[in-house]
């Protein structure tokens, strides 16, 4: 290989350090300082609810598991908000990349993500490892703070304009509150029949401290309003 072949390879791979591997630890450090203002959010709504509720059997608190997860206790419920360490770039079969903003500027279509996860808060403190959740949203904030939605409800409804819509203090507040408003909503069914007729002697046997059966908020049958929105 020639001399001048190895030395233009070099820099072209010195260019993508500095512009792409720079502008991704630039969204990564920015996603965290807007996973740290989700947390002060969700602190701060938990405390405004606690006001008015005295009811001390209705679960109102949250756990810090590190820097990038936070679990909610809400009544029955855990929301666990959870920032991915990588950062995304939307796929070339993305729409978004037709509209003028993302035409303007490729560095545009690279995000931060933030997962919101819902399961049932006796999952956790029972311990109960078969259990499952969901995913109900997850957040995807650009170096710009441009911002979407994908999500349940509302969630995956109100936020789908990344290039016209920016982060702040109030959207952050309605995020977590359109959160809360959708686990609450989001019951647990019966199971059906068949699933719960064949039971293992180990699994009768164990049947008092840990319910071996998955359990999770969707294993019955599906509401008709599951997807609707009134909040």
């Amino acid at each position: 290989m020639k001399k001048n072949q190895t030395e233009n390879n070099r820099a072209q791979i010195l260019q993508v350090l500095l512009d792409k591997s720079a502008l991704k630890q630039d969204i990564a450090d920015d996603a965290e300082k807007v996973f740290a203002l989700i947390k002060q959010h969700i602190k701060s709504e938990l405390k405004e609810l606690q006001k008015t509720i005295s009811d001390k059997r209705i679960r109102l608190s949250f756990e810090e598991k590190g820097g990038f997860e936070i679990h909610v206790y809400i009544g029955s419920d855990v929301l666990v908000f959870t920032l991915h360490n990588n950062v995304f770039r939307l796929p070339d079969s993305s729409a978004l990349w037709g509209t003028s903003y993302f035409k303007s500027n490729e560095n545009n279509g690279y995000f931060g993500v933030i997962y919101v996860y819902n399961f049932l808060a006796e999952s956790f403190l029972q311990n109960r490892l078969n259990d499952s959740g969901y995913l109900i949203g997850r957040v995807l904030v650009n170096h710009e703070r441009h911002f979407m939605v994908e999500g349940k409800g509302a969630l995956g409804q109100l936020f789908q304009d990344p290039q016209s819509m920016e982060l702040n203090d109030q959207i952050v507040c309605l995020i977590v509150q359109l959160s809360f408003h959708y686990a609450l909503t989001f019951d647990l069914l019966v199971p059906p029949f068949a699933l719960m007729e064949e039971l293992s002697v180990a699994q009768i046997q164990h049947i008092s401290d840990e319910l071996k059966l998955k359990t999770a908020k969707r294993l019955g049958f599906k509401r008709s309003s599951e997807d609707s929105e009134n909040f």
